[in-house]
């Protein structure tokens, strides 16, 4: 796989954010929209689906139940691989079941709610930017 360049986290340039607000904006509801179209009958998903869907994804085990515990960790899978290009987390390897483990690099920075939830949506923008699922 090729490397990508890590992205910019926009919530920490602020006095270049009106127009990387509109982008995020944009690129986010049509993500949102696309996702909830495939994957909820077109009920709007939220910002922890998304992210548990990306663990599914990471994991590679599409057509399969989780349990409880197991969903959990599909998230926190999903954090990680979605930070990762941030340099908050590294890939470590996979276990002997297929689950991807990861290395925190570096502590995440303090931020507020608002600021953590713009974090992750452009965290995922950016994973599904790669994989050209959106534009």
């Amino acid at each position: 796989m090729a490397a990508c360049q890590a992205p910019t986290i926009f919530v920490h340039f602020k006095s270049e954010g009106m127009a990387r607000d509109k982008l995020l904006k944009r690129r986010w509801e049509l993500l949102v929209h696309k996702l909830s179209r495939q994957f909820a009958n077109g009920d709007e998903l939220e910002l922890d689906s998304i992210i548990y869907l990306v663990g599914i994804q990471e994991l590679g085990q599409i057509h399969r139940s989780f349990k409880k515990d197991e969903k959990v960790h599909l998230m926190h899978i999903a954090i990680c691989r979605l930070l990762e290009p941030y340099g908050f987390y590294e890939f470590e390897r996979f276990d002997e079941e297929g689950w991807p483990h990861y290395t925190l690099k570096e502590q995440l920075p303090s931020l507020k709610s608002g600021e953590q939830t713009v974090l992750m949506k452009e965290a995922i923008v950016h994973y599904f930017l790669e994989r050209q699922y959106i534009e």
